[in-house]
């Protein structure tokens, strides 16, 4: 069975969090200039991303950002 996948939108900070699973200890990397992920430092699962600066970022629909991470979502 998956996991649930939680997203939360800070209006005043402006971040996207988007988090997998229930709440762990992880680190943070910065994958590219305002986006990082977070990552089991044990096994190096994602279990998180959040965006900052989000809407200058997604302010149109054709600004898209890539982030190097593979997922398989089900439906239920």
């Amino acid at each position: 069975m998956g996991k649930e996948i939680r997203i939360v939108y800070d209006e005043e900070g402006d971040i996207l969090d988007v988090s997998i699973g229930e709440p762990e200890n992880a680190i943070s990397k910065e994958v590219e200039d305002d986006f990082s992920l977070r990552i089991k430092p044990d096994s190096g699962e994602v279990i998180g991303f959040s965006i900052l600066n989000f809407r200058k970022w997604f302010k149109d629909a054709k600004d898209i950002k890539i982030l190097p991470v593979k997922a398989e979502f089900t439906f239920s």
